[in-house]
Protein backbone atom coordinates (compact mmCIF):
# COMPACT_ATOMS: atom_id res chain seq x y z
CA UNK A 1 0.00 0.00 0.00
CA UNK A 2 1.08 3.53 -0.70
CA UNK A 3 -0.50 6.30 1.33
CA UNK A 4 -0.77 9.22 -1.07
CA UNK A 5 -3.15 11.34 0.96
CA UNK A 6 -3.91 11.46 4.66
CA UNK A 7 -6.01 14.10 6.29
CA UNK A 8 -7.43 14.74 9.73
CA UNK A 9 -11.23 14.54 9.72
CA UNK A 10 -12.07 15.44 13.31
CA UNK A 11 -11.95 14.47 16.98
CA UNK A 12 -14.83 12.73 18.70
CA UNK A 13 -15.87 11.82 22.20
CA UNK A 14 -18.58 9.35 23.24
CA UNK A 15 -20.83 10.31 20.31
CA UNK A 16 -18.60 8.54 17.78
CA UNK A 17 -20.05 5.32 16.40
CA UNK A 18 -18.02 4.79 13.28
CA UNK A 19 -17.52 6.64 10.02
CA UNK A 20 -19.10 4.31 7.48
CA UNK A 21 -15.64 3.55 6.07
CA UNK A 22 -13.51 0.56 6.99
CA UNK A 23 -11.38 1.44 9.99
CA UNK A 24 -7.98 0.46 11.25
CA UNK A 25 -7.49 1.78 14.75
CA UNK A 26 -4.32 2.42 16.70
CA UNK A 27 -4.07 1.76 20.44
CA UNK A 28 -1.24 1.67 22.92
CA UNK A 29 -0.09 2.88 26.27
CA UNK A 30 0.44 6.56 26.81
CA UNK A 31 3.81 7.63 25.37
CA UNK A 32 4.20 4.53 23.17
CA UNK A 33 4.49 6.73 20.08
CA UNK A 34 1.02 6.53 18.51
CA UNK A 35 1.20 9.97 16.90
CA UNK A 36 4.75 9.36 15.65
CA UNK A 37 3.58 6.00 14.23
CA UNK A 38 0.69 7.64 12.37
CA UNK A 39 2.91 10.42 11.03
CA UNK A 40 5.57 7.95 9.88
CA UNK A 41 3.27 5.57 8.02
CA UNK A 42 1.39 8.47 6.42
CA UNK A 43 4.60 10.27 5.43
CA UNK A 44 3.43 13.48 7.11
CA UNK A 45 5.29 14.63 10.21
CA UNK A 46 2.56 17.09 11.15
CA UNK A 47 -0.60 15.02 10.66
CA UNK A 48 -1.02 13.81 14.27
CA UNK A 49 0.13 16.03 17.12
CA UNK A 50 3.10 14.61 19.01
CA UNK A 51 4.17 15.40 22.56
CA UNK A 52 6.91 14.35 24.93
CA UNK A 53 4.29 14.16 27.68
CA UNK A 54 2.21 10.97 27.88
CA UNK A 55 -1.55 11.08 27.60
CA UNK A 56 -2.02 13.91 25.13
CA UNK A 57 -4.51 12.02 22.95
CA UNK A 58 -7.71 12.49 24.91
CA UNK A 59 -10.33 12.00 22.20
CA UNK A 60 -10.87 9.68 19.25
CA UNK A 61 -9.01 11.24 16.31
CA UNK A 62 -10.03 10.12 12.83
CA UNK A 63 -7.88 10.42 9.71
CA UNK A 64 -9.08 9.74 6.16
CA UNK A 65 -6.57 7.72 4.13
CA UNK A 66 -6.32 7.99 0.34
CA UNK A 67 -9.52 9.94 -0.06
CA UNK A 68 -11.69 7.61 2.01
CA UNK A 69 -10.17 4.23 1.11
CA UNK A 70 -10.25 3.65 4.87
CA UNK A 71 -10.02 5.63 8.09
CA UNK A 72 -7.19 5.44 10.56
CA UNK A 73 -8.55 5.93 14.08
CA UNK A 74 -6.29 7.06 16.92
CA UNK A 75 -7.64 6.11 20.37
CA UNK A 76 -6.53 7.60 23.72
CA UNK A 77 -3.57 5.91 25.35
CA UNK A 78 -3.95 3.61 28.32
CA UNK A 79 -1.70 3.31 31.36
CA UNK A 80 0.51 6.06 32.73
CA UNK A 81 -0.36 9.67 32.02
CA UNK A 82 -0.46 12.82 34.12
CA UNK A 83 -4.22 12.94 34.44
CA UNK A 84 -6.78 12.46 37.17
CA UNK A 85 -8.37 9.08 37.83
CA UNK A 86 -11.68 10.50 36.61
CA UNK A 87 -10.12 11.61 33.33
CA UNK A 88 -8.45 8.21 32.83
CA UNK A 89 -11.80 6.53 33.53
CA UNK A 90 -13.35 8.72 30.81
CA UNK A 91 -10.66 7.56 28.35
CA UNK A 92 -11.39 3.92 29.25
CA UNK A 93 -15.10 4.55 28.72
CA UNK A 94 -14.36 6.22 25.39
CA UNK A 95 -12.32 3.22 24.18
CA UNK A 96 -14.91 0.71 25.39
CA UNK A 97 -17.70 2.65 23.69
CA UNK A 98 -15.69 2.75 20.46
CA UNK A 99 -15.07 -1.01 20.45
CA UNK A 100 -18.70 -1.75 21.28
CA UNK A 101 -20.29 0.52 18.66
CA UNK A 102 -17.92 0.94 15.69
CA UNK A 103 -18.98 -1.77 13.26
CA UNK A 104 -16.37 -1.24 10.55
CA UNK A 105 -13.24 -2.10 12.56
CA UNK A 106 -11.07 -4.22 10.28
CA UNK A 107 -8.03 -4.37 12.56
CA UNK A 108 -6.56 -2.93 15.73
CA UNK A 109 -2.90 -2.00 15.60
CA UNK A 110 -1.58 -2.46 19.13
CA UNK A 111 1.59 -0.47 19.70
CA UNK A 112 3.90 -1.77 22.41
CA UNK A 113 7.18 -0.13 23.48
CA UNK A 114 9.94 -2.68 22.90
CA UNK A 115 11.75 -1.46 26.02
CA UNK A 116 8.79 -1.57 28.37
CA UNK A 117 6.07 -4.16 27.79
CA UNK A 118 3.57 -4.06 30.64
CA UNK A 119 0.57 -5.83 32.11
CA UNK A 120 -1.62 -3.12 30.51
CA UNK A 121 -0.46 -4.29 27.07
CA UNK A 122 -1.28 -7.89 27.98
CA UNK A 123 -4.72 -6.82 29.22
CA UNK A 124 -5.41 -5.00 25.95
CA UNK A 125 -4.64 -8.16 23.97
CA UNK A 126 -6.84 -10.22 26.30
CA UNK A 127 -9.67 -7.73 25.72
CA UNK A 128 -9.27 -8.01 21.95
CA UNK A 129 -9.11 -11.82 22.10
CA UNK A 130 -12.21 -11.93 24.30
CA UNK A 131 -14.26 -9.76 21.93
CA UNK A 132 -12.75 -11.46 18.86
CA UNK A 133 -11.40 -8.20 17.42
CA UNK A 134 -8.52 -8.85 15.00
CA UNK A 135 -5.25 -7.18 15.88
CA UNK A 136 -1.62 -6.78 14.90
CA UNK A 137 1.12 -6.01 17.44
CA UNK A 138 3.77 -3.47 16.46
CA UNK A 139 6.87 -3.09 18.63
CA UNK A 140 7.71 0.62 18.67
CA UNK A 141 10.89 2.52 19.46
CA UNK A 142 13.11 -0.24 18.04
CA UNK A 143 15.76 2.39 17.31
CA UNK A 144 16.28 2.59 21.10
CA UNK A 145 17.78 -0.92 21.26
CA UNK A 146 20.91 -2.10 19.50
CA UNK A 147 20.57 -4.11 16.31
CA UNK A 148 22.22 -7.08 18.01
CA UNK A 149 19.68 -6.99 20.88
CA UNK A 150 16.59 -6.42 18.71
CA UNK A 151 15.81 -10.08 18.00
CA UNK A 152 16.22 -11.01 21.68
CA UNK A 153 13.93 -8.17 22.79
CA UNK A 154 11.30 -9.12 20.20
CA UNK A 155 11.41 -12.75 21.38
CA UNK A 156 11.00 -11.64 25.02
CA UNK A 157 8.06 -9.42 24.07
CA UNK A 158 6.39 -12.20 22.07
CA UNK A 159 6.81 -14.64 24.94
CA UNK A 160 5.41 -12.21 27.52
CA UNK A 161 2.41 -11.34 25.35
CA UNK A 162 1.77 -14.97 24.38
CA UNK A 163 2.41 -14.43 20.67
CA UNK A 164 4.47 -16.24 18.09
CA UNK A 165 7.78 -14.46 17.52
CA UNK A 166 6.82 -13.84 13.89
CA UNK A 167 3.59 -12.14 14.94
CA UNK A 168 5.31 -8.86 15.79
CA UNK A 169 6.34 -6.04 13.49
CA UNK A 170 9.48 -4.20 14.59
CA UNK A 171 8.99 -0.47 14.05
CA UNK A 172 10.79 2.83 14.46
CA UNK A 173 9.43 6.18 13.36
CA UNK A 174 13.00 7.54 13.60
CA UNK A 175 14.83 4.97 11.44
CA UNK A 176 11.71 4.12 9.37
CA UNK A 177 12.10 0.43 10.28
CA UNK A 178 8.90 -1.52 9.66
CA UNK A 179 6.97 1.08 7.68
CA UNK A 180 6.76 -1.10 4.57
CA UNK A 181 5.71 -4.10 6.71
CA UNK A 182 2.92 -2.08 8.36
CA UNK A 183 1.68 -0.79 5.01
CA UNK A 184 1.82 -4.33 3.60
CA UNK A 185 -0.25 -5.47 6.57
CA UNK A 186 -2.79 -2.72 5.80
CA UNK A 187 -3.03 -4.10 2.25
CA UNK A 188 -3.68 -7.60 3.60
CA UNK A 189 -6.29 -6.33 6.08
CA UNK A 190 -8.26 -4.36 3.52
CA UNK A 191 -8.29 -7.20 0.98
CA UNK A 192 -9.99 -9.61 3.40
Amino acid sequence: MIIKKAEFIRSYSLGYDGSGNDEICVVGRSNVGKSSFINAICGNGKLAKTSSLPGRTRLINVFSINGGEFNLVDLPGYGYAKASKAEKATWDELMGHYFETADRIRQVIVLVDIRNTSIKDKQMLEYLYYYQIPFTVVATKCDKVTKSALKTELNKMASYLGLGKDNLIAFSSVSKLGISEVLGRFDDILKI
